[in-house]
């Protein structure tokens, strides 16, 4: 039997491989996404989402607008020098008559883990703020949710926005800090290993030759996101954040040391706001589970991800009627 999957993101480019990582995911069901400000609106990347699904034919999948602004304060504006100003590398996907349903991301997750008790699993991959605000509605969500995998923070390494702060939990501190410290099951996958995960160019050429279109639509988006991260790597190549948050939930990647410990995000105005500390005091001699945390981060995996990545995108078929990307 499959898991029933919430997605909930603010698709740009990695988001994007998160999400057809997900559709070639046999182990799991994706019976709702929800969007939320971040690398784009949350209405642009409602948008792309509802564009990617179309490409592969699932346009059953209910897809919700959520919050545009964070819990304090406004949104951000986005990052288009990281994802282009459609948030999908500037590439054109070709429109869709499907739109989004009446209910907000919040309320999707709040029916959906009504539907699915104790065995919805929720994969956040973008700020938090929807899943704080289904928490403030809904204070006995977490007792109806399997787990929950976040693609965010930075443990032991630097951050992405700040010295300190990873971009997802630096744009809503203050929902991130709800979420980690509710009473649900937390697998935190911080820079530490997302920035250790990254695809090449070969495989980027090999996925503009997919027969899937939406493979090939990532392929295309991905070579405006290779260009941002030659500063940061010195070759064209990107950081697999989100794909590795939707692969260790659906096990297809396994973490190798993953300690549950302590985990508090600052929500001051200082330069440490957006922080997420991590207690990994008393872990010199091995991972070691802190009595009574809720929060297990990820610090390395067994093996890496772009292979089993790649397999299963290039595994995809194209559907019957061939959608247009351009």
């Amino acid at each position: 039997m499959t898991r029933p999957v919430y997605l909930d993101c603010d698709t740009g480019v990695d988001d994007s491989m998160a999400l057809a990582y997900l559709l070639a995911s046999p182990e799991i069901e994706l019976v709702g996404i929800g969007g939320v400000h971040g690398n784009v609106s949350a209405a642009q990347g409602v948008q792309n989402t509802l564009r990617l699904l179309a490409l592969a034919e699932r346009t059953d999948i209910p897809v919700a607008v959520g919050a545009n602004d964070p819990l304090v304060g406004e949104f951000a504006g986005g990052a288009p020098h990281v994802h282009g100003a459609n948030g999908i590398g500037n590439i054109e996907i070709a429109e869709t008559g499907a739109g989004p349903i009446d209910e907000d991301a919040a309320e999707l997750l709040l029916r959906l883990a009504r539907e699915h008790e104790g065995a919805l699993e929720i994969i956040a991959v973008g700020p938090l703020t929807n899943l704080a605000l289904a928490l403030e509605r809904d204070p006995e969500l977490p007792g109806r949710v399997a787990q929950v995998t976040v693609m965010g923070g930075a443990a032991l390494v630097p951050g992405n926005i700040t010295p300190v702060a990873e971009a997802n939990i630096a744009h809503d501190p203050e929902a991130a800090q709800a979420v980690v410290t509710a009473s649900w099951p937390v697998t935190l996958v911080p820079l530490d290993t997302t920035l250790a995960n990254v695809l090449d160019e070969a495989d980027r050429e090999r996925l503009c030759a997919a027969e899937a279109p939406i493979a090939r639509a990532v392929g295309a988006a991905l070579d405006y996101y290779f260009d941002f991260y030659v500063a940061e790597y010195g070759r064209r190549c990107s950081a697999l954040h989100d794909p590795l948050a939707a692969a260790i939930a659906v096990g297809g990647m396994l973490p190798r040391t993953a300690p549950a410990v302590p985990v508090e995000v600052d929500v001051t105005d200082g330069p440490g706001r957006g922080q997420t500390v991590c207690d990994l005091r008393g872990q010199r001699l091995g991972p070691v589970d802190r009595e009574g945390a809720t929060v297990r981060v990820v610090l390395e995996t067994e093996g890496a991800l772009a292979p089993h990545m790649m397999e299963r995108l290039l595994a995809l078929r194209a559907p019957d009627a061939e959608a247009n990307v351009a």
